[in-house]
């Protein structure tokens, strides 16, 4: 076996504010962005993925050689067919099991309540391009221990709503009223709604897509825990994606792997890990 191209040869400049600074990204000699082109590591690492799909399909002969990836990291609808059909033929994840099932349902209770909801408010620090993420973070991380420490019925969790959040909830003091898991992002729901029962401001910032949350729970009401029966099949979709995201992730550090890649950092795998 041949020894696997080095990971990268070129590491990512970096600025204040996460972005990428005047340095083309390569796969196997593929541009992935023009230069001077500002991304984050994120969206610069999204790119890679995709090109590195791209290119496999095109070896596996499901694209022809002559695609070519478009601007700003768009792919034709060519490739995106063609990444789907390599996919479905690469990623091969069984059901999962009766007992899988059932330990998932023993182990998350509170997963598929119903009827469970939450009085929140909250304080959001918006991630949007050209923020200093870090200085982002440490202005929300002193927020929270402040407001964790208050003891005044809540008005300075108001105040400092009003002054800091990027929410329009913020002229309400932060109100968000009663809420459900389907009220909320999955990521924020998964905080907020992960099986404890916490009230108070929570000891944590919660991160969704929207940006870091400063969050309080004000009130909650327990939902009906519904028999492993009821829920069977949704246990089954959530274990089955939850497979296909990792054999993804494996058979990507594959390809990277097997790849020149050049100014991004990606995991890599010198050893096939989707069987």
């Amino acid at each position: 076996m041949a020894d696997a191209p080095p990971q990268a040869t070129l590491a990512p400049q970096v600025g204040v504010t996460g972005a990428v600074v005047a340095e083309v990204a390569r796969i196997n000699g593929v541009a992935l962005n023009a230069p001077h082109e500002l991304l984050d590591e994120e969206a610069l690492r999204q790119r890679a993925c995709t090109e590195l799909l791209r290119q496999a399909a095109q070896q596996a002969g499901l694209l022809p050689a002559g695609d070519v990836p478009g601007v700003e990291g768009a792919i034709s609808v060519d490739a995106s067919n063609a990444i789907e059909q390599l996919l479905e033929r690469e990623l091969q994840v069984p059901d999962p099991s009766e007992e899988a099932c059932r330990r998932y349902h023993e182990a998350h209770p509170a997963a598929h309540a119903q009827g469970e909801r939450a009085q929140l408010r909250h304080v959001l620090f918006a991630v949007t391009p050209g923020v200093d993420v870090k200085q982002l973070r440490l202005r929300a991380e002193a927020l929270l221990i402040e407001l964790r420490c208050a003891d005044d019925g809540g008005a300075q969790f108001a105040k400092a709503a009003a002054q800091w959040s990027n929410c329009p909830s913020g002229q309400q003091g932060g109100d968000l009223g009663w809420l459900t898991r389907a009220d909320c992002a999955p990521e924020f729901a998964r905080e907020v709604f992960g099986g404890g029962s916490e009230i108070g401001v929570l000891a944590r910032l919660v991160h969704s897509r929207f940006g870091l949350h400063v969050v309080e729970v004000v009130a909650r009401e327990a939902g009906h825990q519904p028999a492993f029966e009821e829920v069977r099949q949704a246990i089954a979709l959530t274990l089955r994606q939850q497979a296909w995201v990792n054999a993804l992730r494996q058979y990507l550090q594959l390809l990277a792997g097997a790849a020149v890649v050049e100014g991004v950092a990606l995991d890599a795998a010198e050893s096939p890990l989707v069987q």
